[in-house]
């Protein structure tokens, strides 16, 4: 016998949110004792002010699991009600277990599956599509996701290109099924690897050079060309949005809040333009933390929502691009 009656999909939604950042700050002006450069010079190109930096002997795990905690508190989740973590990053504890096995035993969230995903800035946004796709599956009804990253410990501080950009933290999200017209109403992903010569850290990859200890030689460092990401980057993130948002059957006259990846203030600013949407609707912390990569977005979500910016109701549109190329779109309604 048939039935005509509607299958309810399960929609996502963001029940809490937290961060973790260094206690160092590196500010332009400590900057212009180490490489040739001026806090103007800084500001101009980029809008960024300070970061936040690692110590020596930190890990990315101790930053996730401080933020994987606030975000549970504040979502009144417990640990062993985790179905996964998920952990966008390329700046593991180590090649291998992922570091999101490490966040797993310290909350000990013993029911829970968990991986990392390698998707550079765009790590949260990939995280957060596979959450809400398991969670409109019906095949788990409670998540941890995570961006996190350490990359100044991977830039060459004799660069005054890269140096200057970036920074180190994490943000984490609490994700369970939603009721009603609130959650996370679309999310979109994408890459290509065309210009994948443009940003990249060969690392300890396969692809570099290595010698008899097994530890790569001078092939450690971030590599980036500029001017071709910012080329590529503008009409990317605009493209991510607008599938986002058409996805969740909206435009951008319907967005409250465009939370773009903080990598550039220009890059921010020219993308809205294009977009639509004016200045006092895009939110910008890149002067405090500096480009976080994967980190930035659930950074920026938490320090919206607990600073009265982002509200209940709201709709936010987040929007990542990073090296490979890989982009995402995210739309929210808390």
């Amino acid at each position: 016998m048939s039935s005509n009656k509607p299958i309810r999909i399960p929609r996502a939604r963001i029940a809490g949110v937290g961060k973790a950042v260094p206690d160092t700050i590196l500010s332009n002006a400590d900057l212009e004792k180490i490489v040739d450069t001026t806090d103007e010079w800084i500001t101009e190109r980029t809008g960024i002010k300070e970061r936040r930096i690692v110590r020596r002997g930190d890990k990315t795990s101790d930053y996730c699991i401080r933020a994987a905690r606030d975000a549970l508190a504040e979502a009144g989740v417990e640990p062993e009600e985790l179905d996964f973590i998920i952990l966008g990053t390329i700046s593991p504890d180590m090649r291998f277990p992922a570091t999101a096995i490490f966040v797993q035993e310290a909350l000990n969230a013993k029911n829970a599956t968990a991986w990392d995903v390698s998707a550079t800035c765009s790590g949260f946004l990939y995280s957060l599509y596979l959450a809400e796709a398991i969670i409109a599956l019906g095949r788990a009804k409670k998540g941890l996701v995570l961006g996190a990253e350490f990359l100044t410990p991977i830039t060459d501080f004799t660069d005054r290109a890269t140096c200057v950009l970036f920074g180190d933290g994490a943000g984490a999200v609490v994700v369970t099924e939603a009721e009603g017209d609130r959650g996370i109403l679309s999310t979109y992903i994408g890459s290509g690897g065309n210009a994948s010569h443009v940003l990249y850290s060969v690392g300890h990859g396969t692809a570099g050079s290595v010698n008899q200890l097994g530890e790569a030689t001078g092939e450690r460092y971030l590599q980036m060309n500029g001017n071709e990401v910012f080329k590529h980057a503008v009409r990317i993130l605009v493209k991510s949005a607008k599938e986002a948002l058409d996805i969740a059957g909206l435009t951008a006259a319907d967005v409250d809040w465009l939370v773009p990846h903080q990598a550039n203030l220009r890059i921010m600013k020219a993308t809205a333009e294009r977009l639509g949407i004016p200045p006092e609707k895009v939110f910008v912390n890149i002067h405090k933390y500096g480009n976080t990569s994967s980190a930035s977005i659930p950074i920026a979500l938490e320090e919206g929502r607990h600073d009265g910016s982002l509200k209940d109701g709201q709709v936010i549109c987040c929007i990542a691009f990073g090296g490979g190329f890989t982009w995402g779109g995210a739309v929210i309604r808390f």
